[in-house]
């Protein structure tokens, strides 16, 4: 590779130099054919025109069969380097295009992880919605039970006080009509029938 780059930059200059001998050998031909004596201009053809226009002519061939090969080689060689670049950019690009459908692919599998992570994690939020759902019925439950059965409790307890309350209102009460209404004599006879059944 670096042969050939020295090859072409030293055809190049090759180049350049005979382009510029060419130049140069063809404006003397054209000065010395269009100039004559003392500023005169030519009468015509002669025969040194046609010598340098024939050394002219075979210069030119000469050159152009010496520098054929070398400016050939030095093109080609150009095209062959710009095909090697291309080639190289070419496959490149198809690295570049690899590369590229693989970090697609992979942003693709990441969206997909992405969704399976967030659809498992909705599943589990309302597993747990529903297991709190129904811990909390349940503990709604045991505490409706539970009130029931203080509220069944306070209410026995607050019946039988009640009953008591009332038997004891209702024994004052016959108490202080008994006393109202019982006589000496019916003391009497009271305890005269005690007597009896103790004796009996």
């Amino acid at each position: 590779m670096k042969g050939s780059v020295f090859f072409r930059r030293n055809a190049f200059v090759l180049i350049q130099i005979t382009l510029v001998l060419l130049v140069c050998f063809a404006g003397a031909a054209l000065a010395a054919s269009g100039g004559g004596e003392n500023g005169a201009e030519a009468k015509g053809w002669a025969a040194t025109d046609t010598y340098r226009v024939i050394n002219f002519a075979i210069l030119f061939i000469a050159l152009f069969f010496i520098l054929k090969k070398p400016v050939s080689h030095a093109l080609n060689g150009r095209i062959e380097g710009i095909k090697t670049e291309l080639e190289g950019l070419e496959a490149k690009k198809k690295e570049a295009e690899k590369k590229l459908s693989e970090y697609n692919e992979q942003i693709a599998s990441l969206d997909r992880e992405a969704e399976k992570i967030i659809a498992e994690y909705i599943k589990q939020g309302k597993a747990a919605r529903e297991r709190i759902l129904e811990e909390s019925k349940k503990a709604a439950e045991k505490l409706e039970e539970q009130a029931r059965r203080n509220i069944e409790n306070e209410f026995k307890s607050a019946k039988l006080k009640l009953q008591k309350d009332i038997l004891e209102k209702a024994l004052t009460k016959a108490e202080e009509l008994l006393k109202d209404k019982i006589t000496s004599e019916d003391q009497n006879r009271l305890v005269d029938e005690y007597l009896d059944k103790v004796v009996a």
